[in-house]
């Protein structure tokens, strides 16, 4: 992997020690510029924004004043590629890794200490990213969820097979409460916190393609009130639209990051 990400997480908040054990709990963006990520964003999905204590490279996105997402603005200095990465919320980063690293799966970045947590940046064993934190998070598991109105989706190889590797590494459906529900839904595999879909699984990508937007990844979702008007305002703002439908657009930040807006009645 030639990932080298920080994740932007919020350090100057009151956190919550409310976790979800392996449900999605943060999105992070690594960027060529920050102030060009931020203006697009803020047209596209109506984003505020924070320094944090990270540094300037840093920025935390608001909607509604709660943080919703991250952007490492630092692509430019590690020589590393943009892209929109999901973490999951695990009670040990470093077991996770270790559960990776037997399972065929590599590591990036840590766990590295990030107070009031710890991170690591992870690839499935078919090249997947993710990412795991363990810690407090910026603010309580629900909250996160109705602001961020995100979800992610993985495109990879064999569903079947990752759900079992994902469900090993981060404690998918087994005894401890907290934990998240799996079931297998036609080809698709699906993940729900509390009843609600938080991630789904499908097969189909190809492991060697040239294009990387087939190659084994995870998508991140962002639910919204009108797709078409993400879309102009994406193009309008010098990012592209990939594919659109009247549901759900795939669109491409300036800098080349991939992300999906879906309608709140696709949801």
């Amino acid at each position: 992997m030639k990932h080298d990400s920080t994740p932007a997480f919020p350090t100057t908040d009151v956190m919550s020690t409310h976790t979800n054990v392996g449900a999605p709990c943060w999105v992070s963006l690594t960027s060529h510029d920050v102030r060009a990520t931020e203006e697009f964003y803020t047209a596209v999905l109506g984003w505020e924004w924070r320094k944090v204590k990270l540094g300037e490279h840093f920025r935390i996105a608001m909607a509604d004043g709660v943080p919703v997402a991250g952007i490492a603005a630092v692509a430019t200095m590690w020589q590393m590629a943009v892209a929109w990465t999901p973490y999951f919320a695990v009670r040990s980063a470093d077991e996770a890794v270790g559960r990776v690293q037997e399972r065929g799966g590599t590591t990036a970045v840590g766990p590295i200490s990030l107070p009031p947590g710890r991170a690591a940046l992870l690839a499935d064993r078919d090249g997947a990213t993710f990412g795991v934190w363990e810690g407090e998070l910026p603010s309580d598991w629900e909250t996160w969820r109705r602001a961020a109105s995100a979800f992610i989706r993985l495109h990879t190889r064999d569903a079947f097979d990752a759900a079992i590797f994902y469900g090993e590494v981060l404690d998918w459906a087994s005894a401890p409460p907290g934990c998240c529900e799996i079931n297998y839904e036609g080809e698709e595999v699906v993940m729900r916190m509390r009843g609600e879909v938080v991630a789904r699984i499908e097969s189909g990508a190809l492991g060697a393609a040239p294009d990387p937007s087939i190659r084994p990844h995870w998508q991140v979702h962002f639910t919204v009130g009108d797709v078409a008007a993400c879309a102009r305002a994406a193009v309008t703002h010098g990012g592209s639209v990939l594919s659109e439908g009247a549901e759900e657009a795939v669109l491409r930040d300036p800098d080349g990051a991939q992300f999906t807006v879906t309608s709140r009645r696709a949801r």
